[in-house]
């Protein structure tokens, strides 16, 4: 697609936004049409009206009175729809903000898991903040000044021509070579401005990792290198936003040079044409407000349009991310999953991330409902990646799934993700009271209901020793509570939610042993009569498992109990062995 092509379409996507809210919008520019109108008379009024009319030629007392007090009425009228003006157009101007930042994160939770992988937050935050408001500009208010500017202008070249037409036509011959060079600097600001919102997205991201991160920075005393880091990016968005203000600063004085130029040639010309009788000096005043006039429309429009090539390279940035359709996403024909049994069947699966090598190679995989089956292997083998197929976070590059004979493709995604729990090795809890982060997936559960949920989770007794008990608001990332602490109101979180397929990834392998042992007992409760999907370092966790499945480099190599593959004296039993091995060292025996 052409520039020019894609600068009408984004301009074109823009305007549809203000459609629902047209009333207010209409309301808005009626009350610009009345302020254009009282100031496109002011300089007629005053030049012709009451130095021609009423001080030359009719030298009225009583005349100057009545003019004054229309005067002050006019004035007052002025203010009253100039706050109607601002008011209406500020109001759409923020709705349409509101409207367009939720329809972005709508849109950002119903983009799949590979999409936010490859994205980085903090310049997900810059294009919903930054960007977003720079649109602000460019719609309701921007739009509709720059077509009343346009209107005010035409309304006093008009007038011009009426009084002198010849005076006119010297003063107005500016206009061209004015609108070409804001059409060639304006292109300069567009492609500035988009590299200055790049920068500030780089910097979002970084500030968004650092803080994220604090500990890790400080456990490996790196606060100098990350603000050395820092210091680079701020310094290129430093840069970026400079080029990008001396771009937008040169339009300004470069336009008003053309009409400084005019104001020269009309006092010369007009003053010729006075001394000589052919123009009254009330006319001369009047052609002179009205070139005066010029400078502020004029002046507003350049930053309009500055700030209008801003907007576009702004919005460019957030419909290319509207744009994007969800890599996961319900079929044509899906339908609703019945309450499930919990059978899983993974069928000649092949698994690929995208533009990686291929990590799960033909998996054949029956699990009964209700089995416990545990997955082991090196790092690397692909045991997360088999999990997250179940959910449909990714779909197999070969292959199919089924659950209670579905095949998980042609099933609705909500009706199959909410009838499967996750406790993953570092659950994230949000910034509310605890009893909303169990609650959460299941809204509208009884206080009842989320009690017993976390007794079983063996939660309830360090709940009830924070003062506000399960009113205590949790802090960013649920950090204000222990490891220990966190994944027991996870687990209470996936009890509540009461699955019927269970996947615990790594869920107790960063917790002490007192800690792990609350944990394992609330895990033991939780899987019970369902089918479970265990991922676990600590092979004594997993021993109970009704089934061990043995992954290496993408396949299954072994499957068996945990006395049956010990037996075999293969790949299990050298992963236990060297467990042990470590456990000893370490002086934990893991149970």
């Amino acid at each position: 697609m052409k520039r020019t092509d894609k600068k009408v379409s984004t301009g074109l996507r823009l305007l549809a936004y203000l459609k629902p809210h047209w009333k207010r919008l209409a309301a808005g520019v009626a009350a610009m049409s009345v302020v254009t109108v009282i100031n496109l008379s002011y300089p007629y009024i005053v030049g012709v009206g009451i130095f021609d009319h009423v001080l030359t030629i009719r030298k009225s007392q009583a005349l100057l009175n009545l003019a004054v007090l229309a005067a002050l009425v006019i004035i007052i009228s002025k203010q009253f729809f100039t706050f109607l003006q601002n008011y209406s157009l500020l109001y759409v101007g923020q709705r349409i903000v509101a409207d367009l930042r939720f329809q972005l994160f709508q849109h950002l939770q119903n983009m799949s898991i590979g999409f936010h992988e490859t994205r980085r937050t903090g310049e997900m935050v810059s294009r919903m903040i930054n960007d977003i408001t720079l649109i602000q500009s460019s719609l309701s208010v921007g739009l509709i000044q720059a077509v009343f500017i346009s209107a005010e202008l035409v309304g006093i070249v008009v007038i011009t021509f009426y009084l002198h037409w010849r005076l006119a036509f010297l003063a107005f011959i500016v206009f061209p070579l004015a609108v070409l060079v804001a059409s060639r600097v304006g292109n300069l600001i567009r492609t500035v401005s988009r590299l200055a919102q790049e920068k500030t997205a780089d910097l979002a991201s970084i500030l968004q990792e650092t803080l994220s991160g604090i500990r890790i920075i400080k456990a490996f005393t790196m606060e100098e290198q990350e603000k050395d880091r820092f210091r680079q990016k701020n310094e290129a968005n430093f840069q970026a936003n400079l080029r990008s203000a001396k771009a937008s600063s040169l339009l300004t004085p470069l336009v008003e040079f053309f009409f400084l130029l005019a104001i020269v040639v009309v006092l010369w010309y007009g003053g010729r044409e006075v001394i000589l009788g052919k123009l009254t000096v009330g006319e001369l005043i009047a052609f002179f407000g009205y070139i005066a006039m010029t400078t502020a429309p004029i002046t507003r429009m350049t930053q309009q349009f500055s700030l209008f090539q801003q907007s576009f390279a702004a919005a460019d940035r957030v419909f290319e991310i509207l744009d994007e359709e969800p890599e996961i996403k319900d079929d044509p024909g899906a339908i609703a999953l019945p309450k499930i049994r919990g059978e899983v069947v993974f069928s000649g699966v092949s698994f690929a991330y995208p533009k990686g090598e291929v990590v799960l190679s033909d998996i054949d995989l029956h699990i009964r409902p209700g089995e416990i089956v545990a997955l082991v292997g090196p790092s690397g083998a692909g045991k997360t990646s088999l999990v997250n197929l179940i959910p449909r976070f990714y779909d197999p590059i070969a292959g199919s799934i089924y659950i209670d004979g579905h095949d998980i493709r042609r099933i609705q995604l909500a009706s199959l993700r909410e009838q499967i729990g996750l406790v993953p090795q570092d659950p994230i809890l949000f910034g509310v009271s605890i009893r909303e982060n169990i609650s959460y997936g299941r809204v509208g559960a009884t206080d009842e209901e989320i009690i017993a949920a976390a007794r079983a989770a063996n939660a309830h007794d360090f709940i009830m020793k924070f003062p506000d008990g399960y009113d205590t608001v949790l802090g960013e990332r649920g950090l204000t509570v222990s490891g220990g602490e966190r994944q027991r109101i996870a687990v209470a979180r996936a009890l509540l939610r009461n699955p019927g397929i269970l996947i615990l990834d790594e869920a107790t392998s960063a917790l002490d042993v007192k800690s792990e042992q609350l944990v394992q007992e609330a895990l033991e409760r939780l899987m019970k009569g369902r089918t479970a999907f265990i991922i676990a370092h600590r092979l004594s966790t997993i021993q109970f498992a009704h089934r061990i499945v043995v992954l290496d480099q993408g396949r299954i190599i072994e499957e068996g109990t945990h006395s049956e593959l010990l037996a075999r004296d293969g790949l299990y039993r050298r992963l236990y062995d060297r467990w042990l091995k470590d456990t000893e060292k370490r002086g934990d025996t893991g149970g």
